[in-house]
Parts: structure tokens; sequence; C-alpha cells
């Protein structure tokens, strides 16, 4: 039998709609069992920490389990990787970190492409690190400590918790931007003992983790890296009030595998951007120095493409290289 034009063109556009239909009801239903959040950083860290602060809230939110699944190793590749491979289902998500940015640049041969392989969903939460010297050290302002880096070139030992990472490229980029020198001293763990005792001199480290030692007067601050002061230590400069230019930070966000559905893509970004917004969570932030890093997901991709092209200037001039 041969149908009229109409007829036929009305029907093989309904037949059409068909599959789109339980992409869209999963999308509404979503989520409908766990979701695996992948942290690439041990338990305990402070990326962990915002995790599962996280991952309680929109557990609790959606009536399904969000299950942080630590995956450290590689400066958070191995996570990265995970997350990449994934079924876009919105069922694995990547907490992302400025290591994310960095590493972009520091690995030549990755498997994949950071930018273009996860898809931004929403910021968490953005805080500063802290400029901070042993108690010993002769120095109690930025433009003391420059003065008298430039006057001992080479005799200020920098802790770092490894080639590339935060603590790393944030004293590399004083050094570029002061024209100091400094002989970098990376840790694979805690750099907090020597600096006690003085063996290394300076640290630009995250806030949370110096945060104790700043109270208790056994570590100096000098600085805070931000653009703008902390509230936390709003009698404290920033480097920047010194060092025009300067600014370096820690963000965390959620991705996604890329190709993850639009509609799952949107209502994580509304249900993380509320959970930030609680005042219960801003304050529980507040406590570990951050101030909740709200927007869309283009907003969150956005700040990731800056912060991808900032670090690669820094890795490339101080020819930084993956240990």
């Amino acid at each position: 039998m041969k149908l009229p034009r109409r007829q036929f063109l009305r029907l093989t556009a309904g037949t059409a709609t068909l599959p789109v239909l339980p992409r869209m009801a999963s999308a509404l239903d979503y989520p409908t069992r766990p979701v695996r959040f992948v942290v690439g950083f041990p338990g305990g860290s402070a990326t962990d920490i915002i995790g599962r602060l996280i991952a309680q809230s929109l557990s609790e939110r959606f009536g399904q389990q969000v299950i942080v699944d630590n995956r450290p190793g590689a400066a958070s590749n191995i996570a990265a990787e995970i997350v990449v491979r994934a079924v876009p289902d919105g069922y694995t998500l990547l907490e992302l970190a400025p290591p994310n940015a960095i590493n972009a640049t520091l690995y030549d041969n990755l498997s994949f492409n950071f930018i273009h392989d996860i898809a931004p969903i929403a910021g968490i939460v953005r805080y500063p690190y802290v400029m901070v010297v042993s108690s010993s050290f002769p120095t109690k302002t930025v433009p003391e400590f420059i003065a008298y880096a430039k006057a001992n070139p080479g005799k200020i030992n920098m802790a770092s918790a490894g080639n590339g990472s935060v603590p790393h490229v944030a004293g590399e980029l004083f050094k570029m931007m002061t024209g100091i020198e400094m002989l970098h001293v990376p840790y694979r763990g805690s750099y907090f003992s020597d600096l006690l005792s003085g063996q290394v001199q300076v640290v630009f480290t995250p806030l949370p983790a110096a945060i104790g030692y700043i109270r208790a007067g056994t570590l100096r601050v000098l600085a805070v890296t931000t653009a703008t002061r902390s509230e936390v230590l709003s009698d404290i400069p920033t480097v920047g009030d010194f060092v025009p230019g300067y600014e370096a930070s820690s963000w965390q966000g959620v991705g996604a595998p890329e190709s993850t559905p639009a509609e799952i893509i949107d209502k994580l970004n509304r249900e993380i951007n509320s959970v930030v917004a609680d005042p219960k969570m801003k304050a529980r932030l507040a406590d570990l120095g951050g101030s909740p890093l709200a927007g869309s997901p283009a907003d969150f991709g956005r700040l990731i493409a800056e912060e991808t092209d900032k670090w690669a200037k820094v890795v490339k001039f101080a020819n930084i290289k993956p240990e």
C-alpha cells in the first residue's frame, strides 16, 4: 500500500522522536542508582575533604549515594583517565582541581586531552594559597623577602609537594615575576616538619593546610596569593599588593566525560550550585578558608581554560618536568 506523502512524513517524524524519549526520561529521573565521584588525591587531603562534603550533600538531595572513589597517583592523571574512559551517562564524575590544568602542559604523553575530553559541570570552592616562612626566617613582609632573596641569591629553599604541583608553580610564578632565585625542594610527603625546623624557608601552600600553624604562631604568613584578601586572614595582604598582577589560588569543581547529556549536566549544575549556596556549606567552606565558586558550566569551563593557559606559561618558562 502506498501512503500519501503527508501521512508518510507524519509517521516518520513521529518515529524519529521515539529514541529521544528514553534519554529525556533518564535525564529527568537522574540519578536512579549510585553515582561514582572519582577524586585523584588520597583520603584526608584538602581535595578529598571538600569532595566528601559535596558528595554527602548531593546524596541527601538525590536520595541516591554519591560515592567518593579515591584514585591518587600520577598527579591526578589516573583519576582523570578513569573518568575520560567512562560511559558518558552522568554516573561517573571527576573532582577537578588545578593539577588537572597544570598537567595539560606538564605531561606531553597523556592519552587524553583534558580540555576536550572532560565536560565542566560546576565549580565548588576557591581558596587561597598562603606564602609562609619559618618563624626563624628574618623577613616579615613580601618586600623584605624579595630584598633578602636578591641579596642572597640561591640561598632560600622553597618547598613544594613535587614537580608541577600547585605549590611549585605558584612559587615559580613568584620567581618569574620578581626575578629572584630560590632553590626548589620537592617533597613526596609533608614539608611542614622541615619548614617548622627552618631546613626549608618558604612554601606557597593551601590555606586549609597551614591555617593551624598560622593561628598557633609556629609559621609566619607573609601574604595570601589570591587577588583579594581572605576573610579568614583579613589583616594579611595579598602578594599582588607588592607584585602587581600576581594571583594563584586553588579551586575545585566537578566534571564528567565529554558527551554526557546536557540535561544531566544542567541538573548537576543546579544541584551543586544549591549545595554551595546553603548557609551551612558556606560556613564549612569558610572554615577551610574558601568561598563558593558558583556559576554555569560555561563559567566553570572558562575558568579551567584560563588556568590551563596561565600555568602552561609558567611550566614552559621554568622548564618544569614531571618527576
